[in-house]
């Protein structure tokens, strides 16, 4: 018997969760360690009710299957062109915005590294699971508003450098789990 869930964190997200569903026009990226976000890859109209400068979807997608073979996972961290926009496009704000975009990458890495680690249980494995997102997304949650809070949305720059460089000391830290 083959059974597959998959699970969607969403960061980020200033809409309601049913608009996220993945339409076939949505374009999407993956994060790569050897391309940058650019201005043309915010492909939506910005929100002339926000006061933000720019808004990054970010998408930290997992999906597992359960069959008579074994337990396989699936993790995948994206960008939504379609969802994302910049109103006031600065080299600066634009760091900020991957910045976002790299917490989501360290948080695949993360839910990589606990998937891992994981012992599959065929009687506990959905509640296991659910265990296993809810903390990352907690924890996921908690780094994007630090984030966002500390830097006064990159207003502080002295905060947004010191954020910047945290940001690239976990992508490091957890480099061994970038092959999900």
């Amino acid at each position: 018997m083959k059974s597959q869930y998959s699970l969607i964190l969403i960061l980020l997200a200033s809409v309601p969760l049913q608009q996220f569903a993945q339409s076939r026009h949505e374009e999407l990226l993956d994060w790569e360690a050897n391309r940058r976000l650019t201005w043309a890859d915010y492909k939506a109209k910005p929100d002339q009710n926000s006061d933000a400068a720019a808004s990054t979807t970010s998408i930290l997608v997992i999906s597992y299957n359960i069959s008579s073979t074994g337990f396989t996972y699936k993790i995948e961290c994206r960008f939504s062109k379609t969802r994302s926009w910049g109103l006031h496009k600065t080299d600066y704000i634009l760091s900020h915005e991957q910045g976002h975009f790299d917490i989501a990458e360290i948080f695949a890495r993360k839910l990589h590294k606990k998937m891992s680690e994981y012992r599959f249980n065929k009687r506990t494995y959905q509640k296991d699971l659910d265990k296993i997102y809810e903390e990352v997304v907690k924890e996921k949650e908690k780094m994007q508003n630090d984030y966002d809070r500390e830097t006064n949305h990159s207003i502080n720059k002295e905060k947004q450098a010191e954020w910047l460089q945290n940001i690239r000391q976990l992508l490091e830290e957890y480099k061994n789990y970038a092959d999900y």
